[in-house]
């Protein structure tokens, strides 16, 4: 099942990646990327305070088209770039432009990582472990390849809980209506969304309540200093993003190994 998902998952994203890059694109051209710099550089100063950026070596995992990878090295980060579909890591390539040669990009599986142990001092991911087949396995993958004292960093949403919740789908689908009678884009629209549902109601996570389930699983695995923060968004995102993500606030998770 797990591997079937995956294949699906590929395919997806495959055919999803052109119209994600556009998405990436309006992030970076817009308030977004400001407020995630200033963000992250907060969360990695804090972690490594007396460590210059240049000796910092960061994972992203799921990078998409490229979105962190981007602005983590125009800040001076030492940055690995990973995604399971070929098709998101040429836009990202292509995102980055002249920045794409400072960055190393890997086809890989998030749930199976091929890299040593101990080998990143900070562990990135965004609007990924949702989509995880087995995503335990995933956060002891990412677990293990981070250095002793190294950061976790994860910024995820409850994306698709209202295919289990009556009451939320209704909300989800009112909130959709009054984006357009406000005048709003709403994301949704152009999207395979028949195809991310059915996939997502395979996914293990969609039922749970996150990010409680992270900070159980993570502390399993022997990570210490939690630190969630439950709507992150409204201190990152467009006031067109907040009016799309109402429902679905995005959450971080921080720990240290």
């Amino acid at each position: 099942m797990s591997e079937k998902l995956i294949n699906r998952n590929r395919d997806y994203w495959t055919n999803r990646a052109p119209g994600y890059t556009l998405v990436n694109l309006d992030e970076l051209n817009g308030v977004q990327k400001n407020n995630w710099k200033k963000h992250l550089e907060s969360e990695i100063n804090t972690a490594f305070p007396n460590r210059d950026r240049s000796e910092i070596s960061i994972l992203d995992i799921g990078c998409g088209p490229g979105f962190f990878s981007i602005i983590l090295t125009e800040m001076g980060y030492k940055v690995t770039a990973i995604d399971l579909t070929e098709a998101m890591l040429l836009e990202a390539k292509q995102n980055a432009k002249d920045l794409s040669e400072k960055i190393v990009y890997k086809q890989m599986n998030a749930q199976k990582l091929e890299f040593e142990d101990c080998r990143f001092d900070v562990i990135i991911s965004r609007n990924l472990t949702w989509n995880l087949p087995e995503p335990q396995k995933a956060y002891s993958e990412w677990c293990r390849v981070l250095k002793k004292d190294g950061l976790f960093l994860n910024f995820d949403a409850n994306w698709y809980h209202y295919l289990f919740d009556e009451e939320q789908h209704t909300a989800f689908l009112d909130n959709r209506q009054e984006l357009v009678s406000d005048g709003y884009e709403d994301y949704c629209a152009g999207t395979d969304e028949d195809e991310m549902e059915s996939i997502a109601r395979q996914m293990p996570l969609s039922r749970l309540d996150r990010p409680k389930w992270d900070e159980a699983c993570l502390n399993s695995l022997g990570m210490r200093d939690f630190h969630s923060i439950w709507d992150i968004g409204q201190h990152i995102w467009s006031e067109e993003e907040k009016r799309n993500y109402a429902l679905t606030p995005m959450f971080m998770v921080r720990a240290r190994k």
